[in-house]
């Protein structure tokens, strides 16, 4: 029998199983428990329902409604999550069939509370505000109310506008509030995009990881660049983005910018609130897809980061699939299938650095392939251009003669200009 965190919420999970569905019910289902997992609460039990089209009143019929509400009694659930997002009559008319301690939430407002949970720097907090405020918003008549009750108590889908009271709920005062999220989002940006733009005009390479959630993107930029951001075995354990500077081995600096992950059904009001924080795949010079190698739905997980990739209009974006967590693929036939199917993927090991060398060959191989080669001799009195080259060029060749440095090596198309030998 299994035991049960008393201090958890318990809730019951509800599936859709559509036919010609992209993702298998089942594997649905699990991504969703981990979901819950991460928002704190214990998936006590799960049904589904296979259904052609949801129905208006209650998403999966009035029989399958009291079925959910027979589970509740009979597991003493706290939450029901629904796998597809709910219309709010939809959700209204389910709560009147479950007991009424009971919450009754959709996929979409459990990752807005997971995001919420998550969030800690200001920006990160405001992008899912924002988000949060614009699911509810239409929600406002019934679900609000629901949410914003006494009985809600605090779990899981309760990260909703924290603080509250009953009177500031109302369609005025959340226009209010979506308008100030707005304006503060609009001046975080501005500063976004300066520090952006100033990456930008510097010329340096800038990479991009992209990913589903939890495929260790954290974990490789920390491998790639011996930094130490956050990385955990969980569901969006990271929202901010995060630069770093790599050098590569022929002394050029690139910098990597690790960003949200992505997950099947996002929000379409998740991808719209960071957008600032996406705008750094769109800025990429090069993406890194990091994949979990070792997931059976790798497959339906690529196609999401790819559909995704294609609504921010970063599709065009040259890109490296980098399949990660070698270490955990159980099998030579499984690693040997995976080089077969992915034939220009680098697998590689975030974990144990196996790949890793490959993965850096073959960053400075594409860094490179934009360059121009360069033979020139730079004065002694211009160290600053030197400086320049080690930290931006692929020096292939550095000797002293008499009039100056003699440098031959490939540089950056923005680069060239500087070595002109009518600027010394």
């Amino acid at each position: 029998m299994t035991n049960f965190d008393e201090t958890r919420e318990r809730a019951i999970l509800v599936g859709i199983d559509r036919p010609g569905s992209p993702w298998p019910v089942d594997s649905s289902l699990e991504e969703l428990a981990r979901l819950v997992d991460t928002a704190g609460a214990d998936v006590v039990a799960t049904t589904t329902q296979r259904l052609n089209a949801p129905n208006p009143r209650t998403f999966v019929g009035s029989g399958k409604a009291e079925e959910i509400a027979e589970l509740c009694r009979a597991h003493a659930a706290d939450l029901v999550v629904f796998d597809d997002e709910l219309t709010p009559s939809q959700q209204s008319n389910l709560e009147r069939t479950v007991d009424r301690d009971v919450k009754v939430i959709d996929r979409t407002a459990l990752i807005l509370d997971i995001f919420a949970l998550h969030a800690t720097t200001r920006e990160g907090r405001l992008q899912v505000r924002l988000a949060q405020n614009e699911y509810l918003y239409p929600r406002l008549r019934g679900m609000w109310a629901h949410l914003a009750s006494n009985r809600m108590g605090g779990g899981v889908g309760s990260r909703f506008g924290e603080g509250e009271s009953q009177l500031e709920v109302d369609r005025r005062m959340v226009r209010k509030r979506i308008t100030s999220i707005k304006r503060e989002l609009a001046q975080i940006e501005k500063v976004r995009g300066l520090q952006r733009e100033s990456r930008y005009k510097s010329g340096t390479f800038k990479i991009a990881l992209a990913g589903y959630t939890n495929a260790g993107k954290s974990s490789l930029i920390n491998r790639l660049t011996n930094a130490d951001v956050l990385a955990y075995d969980k569901l969006f354990a990271t929202l901010d983005s995060t630069t770093r500077k790599l050098k590569l081995p022929e002394g050029r600096e690139v910098t990597i910018t690790d960003t949200v992950g992505f997950i099947r059904k996002l929000p379409t009001s998740l991808v719209e609130s960071f957008k600032s924080t996406l705008d750094e795949i769109n800025g990429a010079d090069l993406i890194l897809h990091v994949v979990d190698g070792s997931s059976e739905e790798l497959g339906y997980q690529i196609d999401t980061v790819e559909e995704i990739l294609g609504q921010i209009n970063a599709e065009r974006i040259e890109r490296i699939e980098v399949l990660n967590k070698k270490d955990l693929i159980e099998s030579d036939i499984a690693l040997a299938r995976l080089e077969r199917t992915h034939p220009n993927a680098v697998i590689v090991s975030a974990e144990t650095g196996e790949g890793i060398d490959e993965l850096i060959e073959r960053i400075a191989k594409v860094a490179a392939s934009r360059d121009d080669y360069i033979d020139v001799v730079v004065p002694y009195s211009r160290g600053d251009l030197v400086a320049l080259a080690h930290k931006r060029c692929h020096i292939v060749l550095e000797e002293h003669e008499e009039g100056g440095t003699h440098l031959a090596m490939y540089a950056p198309p923005d680069c060239v200009h500087m070595f002109d030998e009518s600027r010394f």
